[in-house]
């Protein structure tokens, strides 16, 4: 009972972690960005990260040996996941809402799901179909709203959250066949170390003006705290706790809780526009994501097949 007990406790915190803490990522990020050039922040964030989960792994007694094509593998999937797929995403934070950039993101199941038909021929079921359909409709009501058009480079914002998008369907589909450190936490720590060092180089490239942090207001040093140890660290061990303890269907339901958070968060804290286009575009998206990720029939479908 008392095993039973602290594991319901620990699938509660990790379920927090997953909806909360990820949904409020884009709170932070957005606040930081007012101050630091994005891909210097995300990429202190994550080379921060990835040295102190090797510390940890350290401790531990994990070893971090890895081979030549792990190493080269993991370097990919940084880049793929966090050079590309969150760094420009906070850049693309200087000219979206965060709840606006949580919504397009939360489309992400479709793009995956029509990346595995185009680049490996995998059959889209009729549920899913349905998700696709509802999915882009959402989409377009999402970024054809005037009043978002009309914002200065709001729309090369969505353009980079899109590119970002396919730039994580890609490293989805990568990662399930590649050759990776066994040790999740190692894995982790080598795809942030190197994700993180190449947002750092992309960020000299660009010619990003870096910053001392001590010389970083008090709001941007918190938030990049919390950055680090809980929307890097925290909420991801929790992801790859929960793939391990609950069904990947109950995982995939923070696709539609982050929207949410990172919505009603930006709307408080930051004062940022809900329109009634934007909840019925959220509904539709969201249902449609839904539709993606269940593993049902239509008994339309179960019927017509007997």
């Amino acid at each position: 009972m008392e095993n039973q007990g602290k594991n319901t406790v620990l699938l509660v915190a990790a379920f927090f972690a997953i909806y909360v803490i990820w949904g409020s990522t884009y709170l932070w990020n957005k606040i930081a960005v007012t101050e630091l050039p994005p891909f210097m922040l995300a990429g202190v964030r994550f080379f921060t990260a990835g040295i102190i989960i090797f510390l940890i792994a350290i401790v531990l007694g994990k070893s971090l040996a890895i081979t030549k094509q792990q190493l080269l593998n993991t370097a990919f999937v940084g880049f793929l996941f966090l050079s590309l797929g969150n760094g420009l995403a906070v850049w693309a934070l200087k000219y979206v809402d965060s709840g606006f950039a949580a919504l397009e993101i939360s489309a992400q199941p479709l793009v995956i799901l029509l990346m595995m038909w185009i680049l490996q021929g995998k059959k889209i079921q009729p549920m899913s179909m349905i998700g696709v359909v509802l999915g882009m409709v959402g989409i377009y009501l999402l970024v054809g709203q005037k009043q978002l058009l009309s914002q200065e480079n709001a729309v090369w914002g969505m353009l980079m959250i899109f590119v970002c998008m396919l730039s994580w369907g890609y490293g989805s589909l990568f990662v399930a066949k590649a050759d990776l450190p066994k040790n999740y936490f190692v894995n982790t720590g080598y795809q942030m170390l190197s994700g993180g060092i190449l947002l750092m180089v992309m960020s000299l490239l660009f010619r990003e003006t870096w910053s001392n942090p001590l010389g970083w207001s008090f709001k941007t040093q918190a938030v990049m705290l919390l950055l680090v140890l809980f929307g890097s660290i925290l909420a991801f061990t929790s992801f790859n706790y929960l793939l391990k303890s609950v069904s990947p269907e109950k995982v995939a339901t923070s696709t539609y809780v982050n929207p949410i958070v990172a919505l009603l968060l930006g709307w408080y804290f930051l004062d940022e526009e809900i329109t009634l286009q934007s909840g019925v575009a959220a509904v539709i998206l969201l249902t449609g994501v839904y539709f993606i990720n269940t593993k049902k029939k239509l008994l339309l479908f179960r019927r017509f097949k007997r």
